[in-house]
């Protein structure tokens, strides 16, 4: 492991005249590249929680010879002036690629990027992860999502009847859902305060849609994948079934693994057990790296720009 200090460096590159913002942490001759893709209502922070570095994925990731970017969505942090013109998946995209490439521009990048995405970042994340533009990529691993909401949520959801341009309050039902029970929880994390963010009007589209698109989707996915669910997730369907029913839905990955967090709720990167989860993880992006190192895989350069 590298024992020396890790720095989250904030950052803003401009993508065809947007500003996008982001959080990196670099490994000095990293393995891979981790690109995180945070949640609904929250900014890149959510992968580095303010005076929780032991919960942080950048500073864990980068110890263990990771480099990670976390960018914030289209939409999120310096592109929120831009989110009108962001309702075009293929454009998210592009800006998300986009980003990663000119802030590692001249950066190595070991042997590919690794995909990380949590709740509705997830369609990003499995949207990037089918785009046949690349071959670079070496696995992706969604969490806190599904395909069949866990009862009740719907309700408290309430995607069919929301005004998508009014913005949406956590009332104590959605609270519940996401940050229930609070003991999986530090306290000052509870809520996540310090990193919340409005989202952008697609959101709700996409969190209308996903059920239905994430089939499709997945089918795109070449590269190995891992799925994670808390064992007590409130907003989908938990349980050795659903775990099944979604890794049925990557038929073109090489490999799916699933797996039931212990003591984790919907948000595991900043809950107690986040190191754990993380730690499991990386262990997973290893194994993609060790992968590409037998096989030979060709990939893009290292470098871009």
């Amino acid at each position: 492991m590298n024992s020396r200090t890790t720095n989250v460096v904030s950052h803003v590159v401009d993508v065809d005249g947007v500003p996008v913002s982001a959080l990196l942490c670099e490994a000095r001759d990293p393995r891979a590249v981790v690109v995180a893709l945070h949640g609904g209502a929250v900014t890149s922070s959510y992968f580095d929680y303010p005076d929780q570095p032991r919960l942080s994925l950048l500073r864990t990731a980068a110890a263990l010879d990771f480099t990670v970017v976390a960018i914030d969505r289209p939409g999120y942090g310096s592109s929120a002036p831009h989110a009108e013109s962001m309702a075009s998946p293929t454009r998210r995209v592009d800006l998300a690629y986009g980003a990663v490439d000119r802030l590692l521009a001249a950066r190595p990048r070991g042997a590919g990027l690794f995909l990380w995405a949590h709740s509705i970042g997830c369609d990003l994340g499995v949207r990037m992860a089918g785009d046949e533009r690349r071959n670079d990529l070496l696995g992706l691993e969604i969490a806190g999502t599904g395909r069949h909401h866990a009862p009740g949520a719907v309700e408290i959801l309430d995607f069919r009847r929301r005004d998508p341009a009014v913005p949406r309050r956590p009332g104590p039902g959605l609270r519940d859902l996401l940050w229930e029970p609070s003991r999986l929880y530090p306290d000052d994390v509870i809520g996540a305060a310090r990193i919340q963010s409005p989202g952008p009007r697609y959101e709700s589209t996409v969190a209308r849609r996903w059920p239905l698109a994430f089939a499709e989707l997945a089918a795109r996915v070449r590269t190995p994948v891992h799925y994670t669910l808390g064992d007590h997730e409130r907003v989908w369907s938990s349980g050795p079934e659903a775990l099944a029913d979604i890794a049925s839905l990557f038929t073109a990955s090489p490999r799916v693994v699933t797996d039931e967090q212990a003591d984790g709720g919907h948000n595991l990167s900043i809950g107690r057990t986040a190191t754990g989860y993380h730690l499991k993880i990386l262990s997973f992006v290893e194994e993609c790296v060790l992968g590409y190192e037998n096989d030979g895989i060709d990939h893009l350069p290292r470098r871009a720009g």
